[in-house]
């Protein structure tokens, strides 16, 4: 007997977000996504933003992990007071970003416990009701998994592509393999996968797999995702990012700045390979 099923177009929801972008300042977004916690995934997204910045380019940030938000603790703005302007949320600007968290505007110790709808609205509002201005990235940290958040963002934001990030571990890569099947469903191209905890480099300068080395790279070239970069394990990166403090991890010239730097480069030149390849639809820039 054969079956009548309805096919979808996995580019919908993006094409439905073009031709209602809500962000016309914004030329590039990008969103920072694992297939679970504990990866690093909001290093990593810190870490790049910062990174572009440094290279020139207007950056934003957007803290989408609404149930566990981190930035303020490493962009060091959980002191800061949230301003506004009528509906308009004022971002924070530190490090040559500009950023917003949903941390700054519930208490510290306060779990958010949302139904999806509830969780839908907060994303909404800190994506539309920030005033990014003119911006060639929005990098957008979103919660891990394959949640309901994407989902909203796929829906209400055209997005250039996606960043996944994993540890060198099979469980992780099992894992960042379903975070990349998910943005191709939403029709979002992955721009790269960063593996994290990479290695160690001891105090004797010897470097030690301690999670084992090159499994995200083995998994990106299985996936047909581009491979940008490792990030060391690192005493320096977790004290600058614990410290608010994540320009330092650029400024030390050793090992960690040269991966991190790396890292930007490389995913730059993803995005614009992207670009000419012709599938990504790049937008205009709207002055406002």
């Amino acid at each position: 007997m054969s079956e009548n099923r309805a096919t979808v177009d996995p580019k919908s929801h993006q094409n439905e977000a073009r031709s209602n972008n809500p962000l016309p300042g914004v030329r590039h977004i990008i969103a920072v996504g694992a297939g679970k916690g504990g990866v690093g995934k909001s290093t990593v997204a810190v870490n790049l933003a910062v990174g572009l910045a440094r290279a020139g380019r207007k950056v934003g940030l957007m803290d989408g992990d609404i149930y566990g938000p981190s930035l303020p603790t490493m962009l060091a703005t959980d002191q800061l007071e949230v301003k506004a302007e009528g509906q308009t949320i004022v971002p924070f600007e530190t490090h040559g970003i500009k950023s917003i968290t949903m941390g700054a505007l519930v208490d510290d110790d306060k779990p958010l416990i949302w139904r999806g709808p509830m969780a839908h609205g907060a994303f909404r509002q800190l994506a539309t009701q920030t005033d990014w201005g003119e911006l060639d990235y929005l990098i957008i940290d979103l919660p891990p998994g394959t949640g309901d958040v994407p989902l909203t963002m796929a829906q209400l934001l055209p997005l250039t592509g996606a960043v996944v990030v994993c540890t060198p571990q099979k469980v992780a890569q099992d894992d960042a393999k379903r975070a990349i099947n998910m943005f191709r469903q939403l029709g979002i191209a992955v721009l790269g996968l960063v593996e994290n905890m990479s290695y160690f480099i001891g105090d004797d300068e010897k470097e030690y797999d301690i999670f084992g080395r090159g499994g995200a790279e083995m998994l990106a070239q299985k996936m047909g995702v581009p491979f940008i970069g490792m990030v060391p394990i690192n005493t320096a990166l977790r004290y600058n990012c614990d410290a608010g403090d994540p320009t330092a991890n650029f400024s030390a010239g050793d090992q960690l700045s040269s991966e991190l730097e790396k890292m930007v480069q490389q995913f730059e030149q993803q995005v614009q390979l992207y670009l000419d390849s012709g599938d990504a639809d790049e937008p205009e820039l709207t002055i406002r």
